[in-house]
């Protein structure tokens, strides 16, 4: 069955730099400069999935759509203005290290503050019933970023910024967050970790990023004891610990939660040849998640799904994985075949691997169940 699939899109965003780096680490000293790519966080990624959505077909057959930058108002729900005046000031005298692994460049406020809009944009979309589900794809990403302090790459907080605006225009009282980039919702979790209105879950790799961290103790505090939790998986960990995780322990969440929106922070960085991780993902492990939400989300809250870009840095792989979400959203299907699928399937843990991730994840389920 083909949805009304929105998807929000701005050049701008590709144009952020986040200067010159070497994957992440600034060159000088030790690190030579790049040959020809340059920081993680480059735009390729996401450029080279839109062009394959438009190759393919797909794109013409979504809702395409633009928006406008997020303004200071509905910034400030989030950050404080001390924050945004720092960033601002740094990105209009040409950029540097704006916080944690945060490098900006020239423009970057106002094209963070598109991004941020762009997500705004989505969730007010599906809140208003004009599409069954959105995709914004923000450049740059938000789950890292603190409400004070940039980090990972994010300078604001996209989602977080996009729940505020739908609170404050459409009254939402719950909202969950799923979280599957492959490194810690830390941003999102600090951010709601003192509140019980947004559920947030964070799927990752254990000891990743921010670096040593796992975070299943982490459930909350105050009004927001138990609304947070975080399902940290070993390195290794492929498409069925993924879908137990989601099973076991996402899912039963949600049921009990009954949110009236989901927004799920699109991390394509648990794919097998990403450069800043360890899983063992494929595109057909994106779609098979999406699908588990999506009928989730057309169960608990009349399909309202939302999801916001966040990493990915295997430049010709994410295409195929966000291709396969999208497909998956839409309910439709283009003849793109993804040229890694079968490889990394052969490349899922064997037996033994396979029976402690079952294992592992099913103690996780347990813990976070108690």
């Amino acid at each position: 069955m083909t949805r009304r699939t929105a998807f929000f899109f701005d050049e701008l965003t590709l144009w952020h730099s986040a200067s010159q780096h070497a994957l992440f680490l600034p060159v000088g000293g030790w690190v030579q400069p790049p040959a020809g790519g340059g920081h993680a966080e480059s735009p390729e990624s996401k450029r080279r999935l839109k062009s394959l959505m438009d190759v393919s077909g797909l794109t013409r057959r979504l809702d395409l759509r633009s928006a406008e930058p997020a303004s200071e108002q509905d910034l400030l729900r989030i950050h404080p203005e001390h924050y945004l005046q720092r960033f601002k000031a740094l990105s209009d005298a040409g950029g540097g290290e704006l916080g944690d692994h945060a490098p900006i460049g020239p423009g970057s406020y106002e094209i963070a503050r598109l991004s941020a809009g762009l997500a705004m944009a989505a969730v007010d979309c599906v809140l208003r019933g004009e599409a069954d589900n959105a995709y914004s794809l923000s450049r740059p990403p938000g789950h890292h970023c603190l409400a004070d302090q940039a980090m990972g790459f994010c300078m604001l907080a996209n989602i977080p910024v996009a729940i505020e605006a739908a609170k404050a225009r459409h009254g939402l009282e719950r909202v969950a967050v799923i979280d599957w980039d492959v490194h810690h919702g830390n941003g999102t979790q600090a951010i709601y970790e003192e509140r019980g209105d947004v559920l947030s879950i964070s799927l990752h790799q254990e000891n990743c990023f921010p670096p040593g961290y796992g975070g299943v103790a982490d459930r909350g505090r105050g009004a927001g004891l138990g609304a947070n939790l975080n399902i940290p998986l070993p390195a290794g960990s492929g498409h069925d610990a993924y879908l137990q995780a989601l099973d076991e322990i996402v899912l039963p969440a949600l049921q009990r939660f009954r949110p009236q929106l989901i927004i799920v922070a699109c991390g394509y960085d648990a794919n097998a040849v990403d450069p800043l991780a360890r899983m063992l993902l494929h595109s057909g492990s994106f779609r098979a998640m999406t699908a588990r939400l999506r009928e989730a989300a057309e169960q608990l809250c009349d399909g309202r799904l939302v999801l916001v870009h966040e990493g990915g840095y295997a430049e010709a792989y994410v295409p195929f994985c966000g291709l396969a979400v999208l497909e998956e959203m839409s309910g439709l299907r283009t003849a793109v075949e993804d040229p890694l699928l079968e490889f990394i399937q052969l490349q899922q843990p064997g037996s033994e691997a396979a029976a402690f991730l079952r294992q592992r994840v099913h103690e996780l389920a347990k813990q976070l169940a108690d």
